[in-house]
């Protein structure tokens, strides 16, 4: 398989090993055991029940995310094979890039960091990498799923310098200004892709936006224009999918014309000539990210903003939050086993520690279950 892949692919002769030494696979590949690692967890599991925009008991046609991360693997994967990368390796990244997402989307993380304002904040990038570093209970030689040092690289994607210096190894590219892999640089824009066109796509669906204002960007307008040109008598559904079809297809293509550029101008010969760059080789022209400047304001001010997707927001942040508050004021509150995690950490690190546990409890949650979980604990008809 190294034979078809850029030199500067990674490749497990080039990986930096994982954090517990464990015999090499049979019959897989490194990235490979850590993309079966990461779809046997129970954290991937969980994102079946996890807010993308829409709570999940909102529609079943709606995505999760469950369903975002797999089509951020498939764009991903498929443009991977194009530019001669470790297509095993994009797979388990984007596969994870969620594990650590709270429930209720972007309004339970938004919730949760107010929460933990006093004990360093909360980030799903790096709770993700806790859930495949610490919180998953699986194997018998160490906690977690120990993936190899490239795939935990691609799952966090962001970090502050302070907080980098905590992280060691995985946190010198963040202080030093380094490049990961193009594998991550990729999963990283296949995530943006995914849920930029995506979640426009489940607003329509919703009802909460229209046809008429999504013609007014340029891209989906240059789009519409040519599908009802070509094909007439289209449903108004038949011809969004199409629509959707045609504009992650353009933002692909661009994606790896100018990706490919970047990479030819480079000349970069190994991996370790791509973390020297100053700059992501990954990345679209000039005017595609501007397509998509405009498409992310208006997703977020048309449809994150909608009052109807606002009142699951404040539903969320008072689920969130009283969750939260009730735990850290009554440990014995949690489950059995999460009593004693606050236990072990309260005693290294104080209330700090015990603040983290309650993060991880909730954290993940799915939704369906932190609505349950707030029934349970504050409604004086359910007394079980």
């Amino acid at each position: 398989m190294n034979a078809t892949l850029a030199p500067y692919a990674a490749t497990a002769e080039n990986s930096r090993g994982r954090r517990h030494r464990e015999a090499a696979p049979n019959y897989r590949t490194e990235y490979q055991r850590d993309r079966d690692r990461i779809v046997h967890s129970a954290a991937f599991r969980r994102l079946e029940y996890k807010t993308q925009v829409f709570v999940n008991h909102e529609g079943d046609m709606f995505r999760t995310r469950l369903t975002h991360s797999v089509e951020v693997a498939q764009i991903a994967r498929s443009i991977c094979r194009i530019l001669n990368l470790n297509e095993d390796l994009v797979e388990a990244i984007a596969l994870a890039h969620d594990l650590g997402h709270t429930p209720f989307g972007h309004a339970g993380q938004d919730a949760l960091n107010r929460c933990m304002k006093e004990y360093g904040g909360f980030e799903h990038n790096l709770q993700s990498l806790r859930v495949v570093d610490e919180l998953e209970e699986r194997y018998a030689e160490f906690s977690g799923l120990n993936l190899t040092y490239e795939s935990r690289e691609g799952i966090l994607k962001h970090c502050s310098p302070y907080r980098a210096k905590e992280l060691g190894e995985l946190g010198e590219r963040f202080i030093k200004q380094q490049q990961p892999s193009l594998e991550a640089q990729l999963a990283n824009v296949a995530d943006e892709i995914a849920y930029n066109n995506h979640d426009m796509d489940d607003g329509m669906r919703s009802g909460l936006i229209t046809l008429e204002q999504l013609c007014e960007m340029s891209l989906f307008g240059e789009q519409y224009e040519f599908v009802i040109g070509h094909y007439k008598n289209l449903s108004e559904r038949r011809t969004i999918h199409e629509v959707v079809r045609r504009m992650i297809n353009a933002q692909v293509t661009d994606l790896i014309d100018t990706s490919l550029a970047n990479i030819k101008k480079a000349a970069p010969t190994s991996l370790d000539d791509i973390r020297q760059q100053k700059q992501p080789l990954i990345g679209f022209s000039d005017e595609m990210y501007a397509y998509n400047r405009e498409l992310k304001r208006f997703l977020r001010k048309d449809l994150y903003q909608h009052y109807r997707v606002r009142r699951m927001s404040t539903k969320a942040d008072r689920i969130i939050k009283s969750l939260f508050d009730i735990f850290i004021e009554d440990q014995r509150l949690l489950p059995p086993d999460y009593d004693g995690k606050v236990s072990l950490m309260e005693a290294r690190e104080g209330k700090p520690g015990r603040a983290r546990v309650v993060a991880d409890y909730i954290a993940g949650m799915t939704d369906r279950y932190a609505i349950g979980e707030f029934e349970r604990l504050f409604n004086p008809s359910q007394l079980t």
